[in-house]
């Protein structure tokens, strides 16, 4: 029996695996890949899309043994058998509401993701900064004229004024939205019950994972789900203060390799 088996480790993607330099450090990979010889099942839970994460698996080369958690929740994709575990869609009325609280909200800029493609409205400086890290192409158009059903939205402005629009749209039909920031400028919109801890919580759950074997990383509110579940909740030193105030473990800052120290912290554990 190896080491690591039966355990998984989970960790969020930008700015906790990958850094602030846009890139993975040499030291997380050869961590992951000692985790994963030694028995251990390593995934990713990531606010991206299966077309904006899908180009930096082989970019940075990450080695993946267990079914990813994308677009904050919305999907479960297993890689290796290249294919779709879970998908979810928002509402079929949402781009009704979307378009309504646009007229109340007129500096509200968003992306709709519907399947690969990603449509945009009132792009800003938070949408073009976004799109360009993930490096996606998109369509800028009227909101009637986009293709529904919609996975998700990531709404996009300064994080007071993102607050109001979420209570708004909270208020109304909160029964059928998670509203999380991934952080101060982008919040995230998805299907009631589509989070990151619902799904990693699903993840664990195919692979036979107990919950005093799961182990969860991530630096934001939208990653708090899953720390939740965590038998160690894991943060880098960059995370936000709501991370930091719910009581994560604080690590070492993205850039100083802070996925790695994790599973030095596992190594040590088992």
């Amino acid at each position: 029996m190896a080491k690591f088996d039966g355990v998984l480790f989970v960790t969020d993607y930008d700015d906790t695996l990958y850094d602030l330099t846009l890139s993975v450090s040499g030291e997380n990979r050869a961590a992951i890949r000692y985790f994963i010889a030694n028995g251990g099942r390593f995934s990713i839970a990531t606010g991206r899309a299966h077309a904006t994460f899908t180009p930096q698996i082989e970019k940075e080369r990450l080695a993946l043994n267990a079914p990813v958690v994308l677009s904050n929740g919305a999907a479960i994709y297993d890689y290796q058998a290249d294919r779709y575990l879970e998908r979810t869609l928002l509402a079929p009325a949402t781009r009704e509401r979307i378009l309504a609280l646009c007229g109340e909200f007129p500096d509200l800029a968003f992306e709709a993701y519907h399947g690969e493609d990603i449509y945009v409205h009132n792009p800003n400086l938070v949408t073009m900064t976004h799109l360009t890290r993930v490096g996606s192409p998109y369509t800028a158009c009227p909101i009637p004229d986009m293709p529904v059903p919609w996975n998700k939205i990531i709404m996009e402005q300064d994080g007071p004024y993102l607050k109001a629009v979420r209570a708004a749209l909270m208020s109304r039909w909160g029964e059928d939205y998670e509203a999380i920031f991934s952080n101060r400028y982008l919040l995230e919109v998805t299907r009631k019950g589509s989070n990151k801890g619902t799904m990693v919580a699903k993840v664990a759950d195919l692979l036979g994972i107990s919950r005093e074997n799961l182990y969860c990383m991530g630096d934001n509110q939208n990653d708090i789900p899953m720390l939740a579940l965590s038998a160690v909740p894991f943060a880098p030193a960059n995370c936000a203060r709501e991370v930091k105030d719910w009581g994560a473990r604080i690590l070492n800052h993205c850039d100083d390799h802070a996925v790695a120290q994790a599973i030095e912290i596992l190594d040590r554990r088992y």
